[in-house]
């Protein structure tokens, strides 16, 4: 999805999926992104990070090369290998110093990589540790790689940015040129015989407009050059993949025990004030009934009576209640007939749509269907509409459901209501929940989950 340049908001580069807060959406300006560019904080952020670079990578590039040098000439000593590992430890806290750089400049917020252990305290299994380190070897080579680029980024930088606010603003400057040098102004051509200076007002309107173009176009050069540096601090200074896969799936591991404890505490807790107490009320009273039943029958088939309505009660919660742990339908028919079953309990008029031509795994059935009967639950009880709809389909290998309502909208993940709860349930298996509820309506819901089918 493309935005516009002056949209500044922060790069976030955590666990995919996380069900963190949306980035705000871009308010409306009167001038478009390309005139605003120029004067934008973003730029000149960029601008300032490209123009750091240099310095910085110079100093980067000067230690790499000769840490790894003297090390590499020392191996036949042995003194080679601690003198490198000490070189890959410097080259990681520079590589921190990078990633505070980019988070203030470039708004890219980079996690910060695990330190490195050894599988004993000593010196040595340090020592093995840091050569073994994938992470360590990145920030040298991020060290030696950056230094060319920067070469090339910040000489293009200031040449346009420098050439194209100078030719803009030439008009306002020009006086210099036959005041203190004698000459008309800038000379674009010159020879033993001829000169030509730019002196005339058309002429001076002309470099200023060639200056203006450059000045718009100068912005776009300059994140597309900081776009480089993002990949780089992202890709060399960041964790693996494979780290930022375990820190995810031991993100889920907890949210999915933190679920299934929430959910056991509920069924406990709705068995014991609901189901249990009526089957505990209701033996005390056919045990009454049983000791009138000789001395007074009316009154022990008045009991009977009451009874036989608290076991219809209490067999009713217990369906209620299986319902909620695992519908029989959704096991026996699918989400076809499950989700036209939620939908007929919902106080406004449901369609449901479902394209399937199989079934996914039970388990992804089963959070599809509560996922839907949560978001109706939402429509009922909070969104005042007269109307929704519930559409299921596959695309490729996601299971994708999209619930939607003509309600007074509002609707935010990131206000810690149960939307946050089920982003977090559909995250713990790898699925994403989109919400889309401007305010005064509609809401469109989107959930996409993993099929494995």
């Amino acid at each position: 999805m493309a935005t516009a340049y002056g949209l500044d908001t922060r790069d976030q580069h955590g666990p995919a999926g996380s069900g963190g807060r949306p980035p705000a959406r871009p308010g409306k300006h009167f001038l478009p992104a390309a005139l605003r560019a120029p004067l934008e904080a973003r730029v000149w952020r960029e601008l300032a990070y490209l123009l750091l670079s240099l310095p910085i990578s110079a100093v980067l590039f000067t230690f790499a090369i000769t840490m790894v040098s003297v090390s590499a000439g020392l191996l036949i000593t042995f003194l080679g290998i601690p003198i490198l590992a000490a070189g890959l430890a410097m080259c990681r806290g520079f590589g921190a110093l990078e990633r505070a750089r980019a988070r203030g400049l470039l708004r890219l917020d980079v996690a910060a990589p695990d330190p490195v252990r050894g599988r004993t305290d000593g010196p040595m299994s340090w020592v093995g540790a840091m050569l073994k380190s994938g992470v360590s070897w990145r920030h040298l080579l991020y060290s030696v790689l950056h230094f060319p680029w920067a070469v090339f980024a910040f000489p293009v930088a200031v040449t346009f940015w420098a050439t194209g606010w100078g030719a803009f603003t030439y008009p306002l400057w020009r006086w210099v040129f036959p005041m203190y040098t004698g000459t008309g102004g800038i000379q674009l051509y010159g020879d033993n015989t001829h000169q030509v200076y730019l002196d005339s007002p058309f002429e001076m309107a002309v470099t200023s407009g060639v200056g203006l173009a450059l000045v718009l176009v100068t912005p776009w050069i300059v994140r597309g050059l900081a776009s480089v540096d993002r990949l780089m601090v992202l890709g060399l200074l960041g964790p693996s993949r494979l780290a930022n896969r375990v820190s995810e799936l031991e993100s889920d591991r907890g949210v999915v025990v933190d679920t299934a404890a929430a959910d056991l505490r509920r069924i406990e807790r709705d068995l014991h004030d609901g189901a249990q107490a009526r089957l505990v009320a209701l033996a005390m009273d056919l045990g009454l009934a049983k000791e009138k039943l000789t001395a007074d029958p009316e009154a022990a088939a008045r009991m009977v009576d009451e009874a036989h309505g608290e076991v219809k009660v209490a067999l009713q919660e217990l369906r209620d209640l299986a319902r909620g742990i695992h519908p029989a339908v959704l096991t026996d028919r699918g989400l076809d007939a499950a989700l036209s079953a939620v939908a007929s309990r919902c106080t406004v008029p449901v369609t449901v749509e479902v394209d399937l031509e199989s079934r996914p795994a039970q388990a992804i059935e089963g959070i599809a269907y509560f996922t839907v009967s949560e978001l109706l639950q939402n429509v009922s009880k909070h969104s005042r509409a007269t109307r929704a709809s519930v559409d299921v389909w596959r695309a490729a290998d996601r299971l994708m459901l999209q619930v939607t309502d003509n309600g007074r909208g509002g609707a935010d993940v990131s206000s810690g209501s149960g939307l946050a709860g089920l982003a977090e349930r559909l995250d713990s298996v790898d699925g994403v929940l989109v919400v889309e509820s401007p305010a005064g309506g509609p809401t469109t819901v989107t959930a996409e989950l993993p099929w494995r089918g």
